[in-house]
């Protein structure tokens, strides 16, 4: 019989059993206190590895579960240690078959219930092929006990373009995880598997690389995410009678991923961290919380400042020498404070789309020059920004002539073209100068605070080029892109760059590591973006997430306010068109701007909780709450239903609140508090309208 390994960090309990005949197993995970133990049977081997020339261990080769060499896995050591305010494990087990190492890494905080992990495989003797490789593999995830295929819910986000992060419930059994009966003729595992993932360089262009499995009849839930900025993948299936989780990266099944291992040479997966708690609530304040811990540094993150973007129901990618200089005007006026330049400010042609990858500034738009616009900005009280896509270069462009054909993703000896573009591929030197050459030459001629990295393509095919596979030469790829925009940061230490990907479609944790500012969404419709506001905190740090508030001079004073309440819980992204709008329109504008930064230094030590649970997509009234120290803050939007919205707010039934109108203030507003029903209770008008509010227990 091998050691058993306890690791108690501060607020979870992990329990590893390393049988001498058997895999290292996680044999129990859980917040400390919970006394509930799964079966034995559950556990999966601490890793699922899978190799070229290697089928499955057992019963379906379509999962990531059931690696032969996961099977095949025996334990050689671990190690404990303290670094970074972290409490951090690695487990070293070998395959003697193939004489691979594995080392799992678990790392946690002593304070929250959340732990990151990743796996590292070592070659032996002998070169491998990789096809798979867990980031983590964890059994026994259900409720003991239960019956786990209609006891519990599984929760997962769609996050499409326009329609970004739509939670949704099912129970196991609506995915196709259900009991059949298996277990009478002793088996332990059907073939069944629910999975989720994305293969392309969109890493959310689908789905939020996140889950959430939650016991229905007690306070006991898992939420994980997968940290890639490229193809990533989880699936949930049964082993010995509970649920598991397996989580990973690229692999081959699912993103054409293979990497070859000389001897001796090492490949690290893609992190993925894991958050046990209860309700919605909890888990994602503590998700909330750890992402702060894993973030780079920025002073943009405390500071929070307005930005002004002239693209969204606004110019749309056409800025000109006439019609900026307006919108300057009106953005300062407005109370911007930094002004973010849109597409368009490169071409000669009418269309912003095309022309891409010189990033030199129009002169038949600017025949002042583009630095006029800048020191305007500048001028007005505000850090100037532009807009780029770094990645991207139109095939019409002469920087496709001008470059090695190896600077771009190829497939097969041909240049993969999506869209009427090509893709950088910035693990090759001659790409990787080219832009990082004309972001420093713009910084330096116009006086750059600001960057906004967005991203129009979805690169599904990869890159053969200099990689054992296209989906090694995609994770190759996103790797370098996030350490160019690390050492962008680095070198001017101000400079705040923005993520954007047709707004959301690149949200996912490595990314939101790196740049201060998260495009949330593109949708151009308040009514909708009202529910990717309210649900953003699950994907973002309030701090980070940029939500378009785009006040328009045909709305009414209350559909304006509806758009510039989204914005007041996380980052204000103000488009629309300014320029146009009626004194009293911009009054309530400045208004909305001024009630923001009246509350901005709360929200990076907030963090997020749902009283109407998680948004729905055409739900009525949909809510978000932010809650510190100091009480709540809270905004309604009521999109259809009655006049009358009814908020529980159970933490505060049977006491006094003080509920006072942040926004608009300037708008009829009419709210009491119900402390024996323990509701908030707002008169609102017939047409769509939203409120903020702060509360404060009485």
């Amino acid at each position: 019989m091998g050691e058993r390994i306890t690791w108690r960090p501060g607020a979870i309990e992990l329990d590893i059993s390393t049988p001498e005949a058997g895999p290292p197993m996680v044999q129990r995970f859980t917040r400390v206190g919970d006394e509930s133990s799964p079966d034995p049977a559950c556990a999966l081997p601490i890793a699922e590895i899978h190799l070229g020339g290697e089928g499955s261990g057992i019963s379906s080769s379509e999962r990531l579960m059931g690696s032969a060499v996961g099977r095949r896995l025996r334990f050689v050591d671990h190690r404990e240690w303290h670094q970074d305010g972290m409490a951090h494990l690695a487990v070293t087990s070998q395959d003697p078959a193939t004489g691979i190492s594995v080392v799992s890494r678990w790392s946690s905080w002593p304070d929250l219930p959340v732990v990151r992990c990743e796996t590292e495989v070592v070659a032996g003797a002998e070169p491998v092929e990789l096809r798979a490789v867990s980031s983590v593999a964890l059994g026994g995830i259900s409720a003991p006990g239960s019956s786990w295929w209609r006891d519990h819910e599984v929760g997962f986000a769609h996050n499409t373009w326009f329609r970004e992060m739509v939670w949704q419930r099912r129970t196991p059994a609506e995915l196709g995880l259900d009991d059949s009966g298996l277990d009478q003729w002793g088996i332990t595992s059907s073939r069944a598997s629910f999975a989720i993932g994305q293969r392309g360089s969109w890493s959310t262009g689908g789905h939020l690389p996140m889950g959430v499995l939650r016991a229905r009849d007690q306070p006991r839930s898992l939420l994980w995410q997968v940290e890639h900025n490229g193809a990533w993948r989880w699936e949930l299936g049964d082993q010995g009678g509970a649920l598991y989780l397996v989580a990973s990266g690229p692999t081959d099944q699912s993103a054409a991923w293979m990497r070859r291992l000389a001897p001796g040479e090492r490949f690290c997966s893609v992190p993925a961290t894991l958050v046990l708690g209860g309700d919605d609530d909890e888990l994602f304040a503590d998700l909330t919380r750890a992402r702060r811990r894993v973030r780079r540094p920025h002073p943009d993150n405390e500071a929070l400042p307005v930005i002004v973007n002239d693209y969204m129901n606004a110019l749309m990618g056409d800025p000109t020498s006439e019609n900026i200089p307006p919108f300057i005007d009106a953005a300062a006026h407005a109370g911007a404070e930094i002004y973010c330049m849109d597409s368009g400010w490169y071409t000669d042609g009418a269309t912003w789309w095309n022309d891409l990858g010189s990033w030199e500034p129009s002169l038949r738009r600017f025949p002042d020059g583009l630095q006029a616009m800048t020191n305007r900005m500048r001028d007005a009280g505000m850090v100037p920004g532009l807009w780029l896509e770094p990645e991207v270069v139109s095939v019409s462009s002469p920087v496709a002539a001008a470059l090695p054909p190896e600077a771009f993703f190829q497939r097969d000896g041909r240049p993969v073209i999506e869209s009427g573009r090509l893709q950088l591929d910035l693990r090759h030197p001659s790409a990787l100068a080219h832009i990082d050459g004309a972001v420093e030459r713009l910084i330096a001629d116009l006086g750059l605070g600001y960057l906004k990295f967005d991203y129009n393509m979805d690169v599904t095919q990869g890159t053969d080029v200099d990689a054992d596979s296209p989906g090694d030469g995609q994770l190759g790829h996103q790797r370098v892109l996030l350490d160019w925009v690390r050492s962008l940061m680095d070198r001017h230490p101000g400079l705040v760059i923005e993520s954007c990907a047709s707004g959301g479609q690149r949200m996912d944790a490595a990314t939101l590591a790196v740049h201060p500012v998260q495009s949330t969404s593109d949708n151009q419709d308040p009514l909708f973006t009202a529910a990717i506001a309210a649900a953003a905190p699950t994907a973002v740090t309030p701090e980070q997430g940029a939500v378009w508030a785009y006040p328009d001079p045909s709305w009414s004073d209350e559909r304006i306010a509806f758009s510039l309440a989204s914005t007041l819980l996380g980052r204000v992204h103000l488009g629309g068109r300014l320029d146009l709008l009626s004194p009293p329109q911009m009054e309530l504008v400045r208004a909305g701007l001024a009630a923001y930064r009246e509350t901005r230094d709360r929200l990076p030590a907030a963090v997020p909780f749902w009283p109407l649970g998680l948004p729905g997509w055409h739900d009525p009234v949909v809510a978000l709450g932010m809650r510190d120290d100091r009480g709540e803050l809270l905004t309604i939007w009521r999109r259809s239903g009655p006049r009358t919205v009814r908020v529980p707010l159970t933490g505060y039934a049977g006491r006094g609140l003080d509920v006072e109108i942040v926004f608009p203030k300037e708008l009829p507003t009419r709210a009491t508090w119900d402390a024996d029903a323990g509701e908030l209770v707002i008169e609102l008008p017939d047409e769509p309208a939203a409120r903020t509010f702060r509360l404060r227990g009485a």
